[in-house]
């Protein structure tokens, strides 16, 4: 039986729940020789009351990091995980995150260690739906030519409340106080996080060095119950897409709400998930529809990721 260590940085709804879900599976990894320790959680509270395994050892102190032979982080934010996890991702040991923000904006310091098959990042876009493995692997025997997506849960709840009747303030305080939105809410309803995730995406069809900046983005906030009112009266629905093509010889990237026919693939996906529809020459449209957040959702894609790294898959690499 073989021990692995590994750490995890943050504690919130998705670090709750991996620890769960490892513990879940315990089965499954002994059913592959090998044993998960949990060296260490990093908290920043030590006394707030989480749902973990018993005996869990959560901590301030991120030194256990040294111990673990995988890191999985939960945290959030961008540069407080980017200065923790670079001296570990330098000693050439692998990191699951579901951090696009990270992964969007500090792209020029971690594509390095993507290349090199360190970094593990299914979650980050679609959380549970698998969209990253696919295209950097199997479809990339398919010239890309395009792709269509609804990627922001908060974002698609305002939209169908707005389709009910409701006036977009009233729909995002509905958001806020089920805890789909933040405050501020902007990163959501002005297209911000839509456009991490479409970042990451670009680099597995597009451009492996595709910057977060090259991104077009324009939110949600100004749609008025007018514009969706004529939108239905056309037969049509507005989503905020996420949107990759042709450009001359580059590609074009962009966010913005889109009218679109009640047949398109975006609107029939279902009224509470994220969709994408990606277009190959050779592999012709493919639709993709799931959970994209969640804590259990998330969790499941990341610890899938840490059975793919124990069995001795690379993490997920860019176009090179």
């Amino acid at each position: 039986m073989r021990t692995v260590t590994v750490g995890v940085l943050g504690s919130g709804t998705v670090g709750q729940d991996v620890l769960n879900l490892i513990e879940r599976r315990e089965s499954v990894f002994s059913d592959m020789s090998v044993k998960i320790e949990i060296s260490g959680v990093l908290v920043r509270d030590v006394n707030k009351v989480r749902d973990v395994p018993p005996g869990t050892r959560v901590t301030t102190d991120p030194g256990f990091l040294q111990e673990c032979g995988v890191v999985i982080e939960a945290m959030g934010g961008v540069d407080r995980p980017l200065e923790m996890l670079l001296p570990y991702l330098r000693s050439g040991r692998p990191v699951i995150t579901a951090n696009k923000a990270l992964l969007a904006e500090r792209w020029d310091v971690l594509r390095e260690y993507a290349l090199a098959g360190s970094l593990y990042y299914e979650a980050s876009v679609m959380a549970g739906t698998p969209v990253i493995g696919p295209m950097s692997t199997v479809l990339r025997a398919s010239t890309f030519t395009r792709l269509q997506a609804v990627l922001n849960g908060t974002c698609l709840y305002i939209l169908n409340q707005m389709e009910e009747g409701r006036d977009y303030a009233d729909a995002l305080a509905g958001a806020q106080a089920l805890g789909y939105a933040e405050t501020p809410p902007t990163l959501d309803v002005g297209g911000f996080d839509t456009a991490h995730k479409l970042a990451v995406l670009a680099r597995f069809c597009a451009d492996g060095n595709f910057p977060y900046s090259a991104v077009q983005v324009q939110g949600i906030e100004d749609i008025t119950q007018k514009d969706i009112q004529d939108a239905r009266a056309a037969g049509e629905r507005i989503k905020l897409v996420a949107e990759l093509e042709r450009d001359g010889t580059g590609w074009r990237a962009t966010v913005a709400p889109q009218r679109l026919p009640e047949s398109h693939p975006l609107c029939t996906a279902g009224a509470g998930r994220n969709a994408l529809m990606y277009e190959g020459e050779e592999c012709g449209m493919l639709i993709f529809a799931g959970g994209g957040a969640g804590g259990m959702i998330t969790a499941s894609a990341m610890v899938g990721d840490l059975l793919d790294w124990v069995i001795g898959f690379p993490g997920h690499v860019p176009l090179h």
